[in-house]
């Protein structure tokens, strides 16, 4: 099996982003966290960030193909970006939104997400934790079908 994870803007920045909010943790501890998890299951894992739109954008597309599933944190594009939801629904390869806090406790703005209507699951508010159950759940679905 092959995930790929993308993470959206400001993603880079965590451990000095909104401690209170994303924890003290950073953007490395992360993607040791993760890459630790998949090679436990013999998951090929790869990992992107990207503050732009249409990095994520391409990303998506090429995975068709590529990917057995996507881990997704589009950060502040949950609640902006038709583009990414159009990309998921472009391509056969199930999508889990993930979401180190849970938006819906937070600002209205943040209750709003595109890509959600696209995506086979959705976890917040979870940390890096809810990273690891999107991963399980892909491999879940992976095993049944």
């Amino acid at each position: 099996m092959n995930i790929l994870v993308l993470n959206g803007p400001n993603l880079n920045l965590l451990g000095k982003r909104e401690p209170a909010v994303y924890g003290s943790r950073t953007y490395a501890d992360l993607s040791a966290l993760i890459t630790n998890h998949c090679a436990a299951r013999g998951v090929a894992v790869e990992l992107r960030q990207s503050n732009h739109e249409g990095a994520l954008v391409d990303w998506i597309q090429e995975a068709e193909g590529k990917f057995d599933g996507i881990v997704i944190n589009p950060a502040a594009y949950t609640h902006t970006s038709v583009a990414l939801l159009d990309a998921v629904k472009a391509v056969s390869v199930p999508t889990v939104e993930v979401h180190i806090s849970d938006p819906n406790t937070r600002e209205d703005f943040r209750h709003v997400s595109y890509i959600r209507a696209a995506c086979v699951a959705t976890i917040c508010g979870k940390g890096f934790d809810g990273y690891l159950e999107a991963i399980d759940l892909l491999i879940q679905s992976k095993n049944k079908r």
